[in-house]
């Protein structure tokens, strides 16, 4: 098998499934009892947030264990808007966002908040000028997606955040789900006031992710019914998940600066051999994370060309796994500028530092291969 859908979810380390389950067994304990089971599960609760606050550089009380991406994206953009409303309705986004973020917009204007969709460009990323422009006195969060799902392109966050200090009272969050270790982002000193990362993209288990929030920032909870994770997020903490999540990390990060030098190079190189293959159209930007490739084949339903590749055992995907069922065109694509025959057939390529230079050599074999043939066929 080779696998190249890493931007969907990540093979789990075996380090990290051995500690989920040691946690799992050993610490059994509800982190909220009072007795010496739930004091354990509590103490080891508290050195795993406090790891993860080292190997992000923030404090431990801005660390909120969630269950992803899709929760730590709704918890910091409803969280907001619903804590804020006083002072404002007005809300800036991207037409280009992942879904959990997208619709978690659309669901806020239908509860009477106004969003500005700010337009992407055909490199996936935003222009720091519409942003400027669309600020207002009741602008109360902004929220970018930070690597694009699909495309691989990187928006300026960094930028876009020094500007946003400006203005204390606008709160910045920023889905860190794709670029985590992939691309480096210092949380504080780019302006962040909420992040969210996801476990199962870095090789740890699904159903785990945090939320970094800013010290001093309030977020109105999703779910009632608790105070754990300070009083912002209720339930049952998973003292399991978040170890293995946070030893996940560790281990990602550890070799994120060599393995992005090769996934660099690897990806450099299968988006030179594809420019090459009539019929093909690479749509990925030069300016980009290592790790994904995005390209249509016009004239061919992406789905026909994922069902062959998966048939010599190489796993693509068409758009988000989210949305990867729907028939339509990628919105992602369609909002950037592409054509909608460009649109409908995108293929996403996405690697993990695992991925080797053969994987991608036997990947373009056969794209050579599959490509004219099934465009002949689709022809007739």
């Amino acid at each position: 098998m080779i696998y190249l859908d890493n931007s969907a979810t990540t093979k789990p380390y075996s380090d990290v499934l051995d500690a989920y389950i040691k946690v799992s067994r050993d610490f059994f304990g509800n982190p909220s009892s009072l007795h010496p089971a739930g004091k354990q599960a509590e103490r080891l609760l508290k050195q795993t947030r406090e790891m993860a606050a080292r190997l992000l550089n923030v404090k431990p009380a801005e660390i909120l264990f969630t269950s992803g991406g899709t929760e730590g994206n709704n918890l910091a953009i409803k969280g907001t808007a619903r804590r804020h409303k006083n002072r404002g309705k007005h809300l800036i986004t991207t037409e280009a966002e992942h879904p959990s973020s997208f619709e978690t917009f659309q669901e806020l204007e239908r509860e009477g908040f106004e969003v500005t969709w700010l337009p992407a460009d055909e490199t996936g990323t935003i222009k720091i000028e519409d942003l400027k422009a669309a600020l207002r006195d009741d602008t109360i969060l902004v929220s970018l997606i930070h690597v694009n799902n699909e495309l691989g392109s990187v928006n300026p966050v960094v930028e876009a955040g020094e500007y946003l200090k400006k203005y204390p009272k606008i709160r910045f969050h920023v889905d860190h789900v794709q670029g985590i270790g992939k691309v480096p982002l210092r949380l504080t000193d780019a302006g962040i006031d909420f992040c969210t990362i996801s476990g199962h993209k870095f090789h740890g288990v699904k159903g785990t992710g945090l939320l970094f929030a800013r010290e001093g920032t309030v977020l109105s909870p999703l779910f009632s019914g608790g105070s754990q994770e300070w009083q912002m997020r209720a339930g049952t903490e998973n003292p399991a998940g978040a170890a293995a999540m946070v030893k996940a990390l560790r281990i990602h990060l550890e070799k994120s600066v060599s393995g992005n030098e090769k996934l660099n190079l690897i990806t450099g190189g299968l988006i030179a051999s594809l420019n090459d293959i009539r019929g093909i159209v690479v749509n990925t930007p030069e300016a980009r994370a290592p790790h994904i490739v995005n390209f249509s084949v016009p004239g061919l339903k992406p789905e026909v060309l994922v069902q062959a590749y998966g048939e010599k055992g190489i796993y693509v995907s068409t758009k988000s796994a989210c949305s990867s069922r729907e028939p339509e065109p990628s919105r992602v694509l369609s909002a950037c500028g592409f054509s909608r025959e460009v649109a409908a057939s995108g293929i996403r390529v996405s690697l993990s530092y695992d991925n080797t230079e053969e994987d991608i050599h036997t990947f373009l074999n056969y794209t050579k291969e599959i490509v004219p043939s099934l465009l002949e066929v689709a022809a007739k």
